[in-house]
């Protein structure tokens, strides 16, 4: 690689994938269980954006007992959705922007070590209709931002 990084240079192996829509390369996690199991590999580094931030990457390789190097799934799940992160965020008592879910918190009886958002709560934040939305916007105020719960690239 031209990049020259001293951790490629320590590696055991590394795969480049071809160019193209990321969904054919540094996005897709079957893509990069494939591959690690074809090689075979004790574990995988997805480097930064892309699949190293979707948590089916770390669910699939734990399967395969394959070691992934980097957060567990539900911490990615957790802190990679918005509405998870917010209410994550809440329920630390950190301030958030006024939004659908505003107040939502994890009930002191049901956190641990590992942070689980119950889905009723997760829904409580979520808007699935216009009429929803309005509701929301009109309690929150204008102006608004609508944004996926989700995903980057502008969605």
């Amino acid at each position: 690689l031209k990049a020259n990084a001293e951790f490629i240079r320590l590696a055991d192996n590394y795969i480049t994938v071809p160019g193209g829509s990321n969904n054919h390369n540094y996005a897709n996690v079957e893509l990069i269980l494939d591959i690690a199991k074809r090689i075979p590999v004790q574990g995988v580094w997805a480097g930064w954006g892309h699949a190293s931030e979707n948590p089916k990457l770390p669910e699939l390789l734990h399967k395969h007992d394959i070691k992934f190097l980097g957060p567990p799934a539900h911490a990615m799940w957790s802190l990679g959705d918005k509405i998870a992160s917010s209410i994550v965020a809440q329920t630390a008592n950190i301030p958030t922007l006024p939004w659908s879910g505003l107040g939502l918190k994890i009930n002191e009886t049901k956190r641990g070590k590992h942070i689980h958002i119950p889905k009723d709560l997760f829904e409580k934040g979520c808007v699935h209709t216009v009429q929803q939305g309005l509701k929301s916007a009109e309690k929150i105020g204008y102006p608004v931002i609508i944004k996926a719960s989700e995903g980057g690239g502008g969605k």
